[in-house]
């Protein structure tokens, strides 16, 4: 699997959270800022969407863990959607792996992401969540990536 460092920027998000299970619903909450940001005009080959579990589920409670469907916005885009939020996302470096984006592809690769950290020598940075991170552009060559917060 490739792994590749990058320092990501501080960067400003519209978010749809959905609390709960993680799993299918996922896709749903996905799907509702996908349908935003084409109801808003920012659907486009630059545009990128952000995944986020915002919770650990070996130690929050099923019912209890946040998903954020993100849309990354410029500094100057105002939100006009009550069910859409704005937020930031903090910066910093990330191990990033470039993955299939198919469930079977991205599942695997949940089940090796941290041994490749390590083997590389680094370790995550647990204050910061990971990231599954869609570019418009990269999603229709059939690929997505995953970036875990390393120190």
């Amino acid at each position: 699997m490739n792994l590749e460092i990058e320092e990501i920027k501080q960067l400003r998000i519209a978010y749809i959270r959905k609390i709960g299970p993680y799993g299918e619903e996922n896709y749903t909450t996905m799907k509702k800022i996908k349908t935003w940001a084409k109801d808003n005009n920012l659907f486009n080959d630059d545009l990128i969407i952000l995944g986020i579990a915002e919770d650990n589920p070996a130690v929050t409670k099923p019912e209890e863990c946040r998903y954020d469907t993100c849309a990354i916005i410029a500094e100057d885009y105002h939100v006009n959607d009550n069910a859409v939020s704005e937020g930031r996302i903090v910066g910093g470096r990330y191990a990033v792996f470039k993955v299939e984006h198919t469930a079977e592809a991205v599942q695997k690769a949940w089940s090796c992401i941290f041994e490749e950290i390590s083997n590389h020598g680094c370790n995550m940075d647990g204050t910061r969540p990971i990231i599954e991170r869609y570019k418009v552009g990269m999603v229709n060559s059939g690929y997505c990536e995953i970036c875990v917060p390393i120190v």
